[in-house]
Formats: C-alpha cells, structure tokens, sequence
C-alpha cells in the first residue's frame, strides 16, 4: 500500500486512543517505515458510525507540507487534533472511539496555480483529483481536502467558492487575482470499520 497508508491510520488510532486514555503523545516508533519521515502534509478525519445511519464526521484537522515537520509527526499531531481539537465538535470521549473510523488523507505538495484570467482555474482543477487551497494575506487561508466537492456533489464553480469561504474571503474571491489558489492531490487510507480493515479509498 503507498505512502504506508497502512502504518499511518493505525498510528493514528493508536496516537488518538494512547492521548485519551493517559493523556500523553505518543512518540515516533523507532521502526517506522522510512519514507514516512519526508516532508508532506496529513489530515485525519474522523466518522462516527451508528447503526442504522450514515456514518457522520465527528473531527477532521491537518497539517500542510512543511520543512519543520515530518509526514509522521503530521499524523500523530492531526490525529489528537482531530479528536480533540476541531471546534465544531465536543472532543471525542475514550468510550467513543470504539465507533469511529479513522481516515488518514497524505498531501502532496500544493502547487501554486498561476493564471492570467480566473476562467483558466477551470482547466487546470479536476473534481476528485485535486484538492484545493485559497489565500490571500497572511492570515486568511483555507483548504478542502479533493473527496469533499464529490461528498457534496459540487461542480468546479461551488468547489471555488466554498474554498474562499473556507478562507474566510467571498465566494467569488477566486475571480480576484490577488487572490491565490493551489491545487493539491491527496491520497486516502481509511478503515472500513472503526478499527477494522484499511483500505485506500477511491475518490471517484
């Protein structure tokens, strides 16, 4: 499985269960794979599975590509996050994580789309392919991850929309060239079942 899909959503499990139960983060295992220890991004979203009804998200928070971070250490920092962080939700209870599956998304580098007129993002931006990232300033920034715009069933137009509102920017802030927007791919590895078989999971 690339990326060590695998590896990655059961140290994220780990990482989450070893935080609610004592409290503390876990360290790097010493035997970890050795590419998980390159610079890339990482989200850990987080699914509440109930009999009877679709599974809803119960957390999801990650990391962007940085150099002062490893793909790993992204992955047990996002997984606490995701349980115990994400304001839209109370944080997870350690009872709770027996009914949740855990979804490991690895990031590649965003690329930075460069275009003369905003109608060119149309051509370069694939729904279920990409995901993408809306910024403008310093401190206005957002992201959705590629599986979002087809759970949502968005076309391309609503993609860039919900991007800058993401960000904290207008809805039609994309046709704005001061506004800048990254496209990235994202690799999914998720249980099946909370706690039960890893998959890599196909967007489209």
């Amino acid at each position: 499985m690339s990326y060590s899909g695998e590896y990655l959503v059961k140290l994220a499990r780990r990482a989450i269960e070893t935080y609610l139960k004592e409290k503390r983060k876990i360290a790097i295992p010493e035997n970890a794979p050795k590419n998980l220890f390159d610079q890339s991004g990482a989200f850990v979203t987080l699914h509440l599975v109930v009999k009877g009804r679709e599974p809803s998200l119960r957390g999801c928070i990650g990391r962007i590509e940085s150099p002062h971070s490893s793909l790993i250490q992204s992955t047990i920092d996002s997984a606490i996050d995701a349980a115990i962080r994400d304001p839209r939700f109370p944080p997870v209870g350690y009872d709770e994580i027996k009914s949740i599956t855990v979804e490991v998304t690895v990031l590649t580098v965003p690329e930075v789309l460069n275009v003369r007129n905003p109608q060119d993002y149309f051509n370069l931006i694939e729904i279920g392919k990409h995901g993408l990232i809306a910024e403008r300033g310093p401190y206005q920034r957002g992201l959705l991850l590629p599986q979002v715009p087809v759970e949502q069933k968005w076309d391309l137009q609503e993609y860039l929309n919900y991007v800058c509102l993401k960000a904290g920017l207008p809805s039609k802030a994309w046709t704005d060239l001061n506004t800048k927007i990254s496209r990235f791919e994202g690799f999914i590895f998720t249980e099946k079942t909370p706690n039960g078989d890893i998959e890599q999971k196909k967007i489209n």
